[in-house]
């Protein structure tokens, strides 16, 4: 197309340069490079993520992209690399492969606040779910999984202290 556009749920948004404010500038001159996996054993593809996210910075023309990598569940928000970069006005820019890998749930929140300071979120992969009843429900049921499983390790940790009491 001659002029940008945007998909806006099944409504495409057509952006005409001359009747559209230019971007908001951004905040932060520092692009930094986001990659999270879910647990340890998954270390190779950490590396395997960070190593895709720089090559696209630098093809983006990105000089020196820095890497944040982080293991943690993108479930909840104790994620202390994540909120550190998140705080951090200098970075104008965050790119993460999927959007999950920066929150499972709310991401557009985050972008939406991102937005507002002038500092922009870029998701390499967006090919995700369109539909935003499937990705609610996927959304609602990750939740519950993560509480159901964070229980369930809860209990066998608490089992295992009591046995460890009892035998000693």
């Amino acid at each position: 197309m001659p002029v940008p556009v945007e998909k806006a749920g099944s409504v495409w948004l057509v952006h005409d340069p001359k009747y559209e404010k230019p971007d908001m500038p951004v905040a932060g001159s520092r692009v930094v490079c986001y990659a999270r996996v879910s647990s340890s054993d998954r270390k190779s593809d950490l590396q395997r993520q960070a190593d895709r996210l720089k090559a696209f910075a630098i093809d983006m023309g990105v000089e020196k992209p820095e890497l944040v990598m982080e293991t943690g569940s993108g479930v909840d928000d104790k994620r202390r690399k994540l909120n550190r970069v998140l705080a951090d006005p200098t970075v104008g820019t965050i790119i993460v492969e999927h959007r999950d890998r920066l929150a499972r749930m709310d991401a557009g929140l985050v972008e939406s606040a991102l937005t507002a300071q002038g500092r922009r979120l870029i998701v390499v992969d967006d090919s995700e779910l369109d539909d935003d009843l499937v990705r609610d429900m996927t959304e609602v049921l990750t939740s519950f999984c993560a509480r159901l499983y964070g229980r369930r390790a809860a209990r066998t940790k608490a089992e295992a202290a009591l046995r460890a009491a009892h035998d000693a």
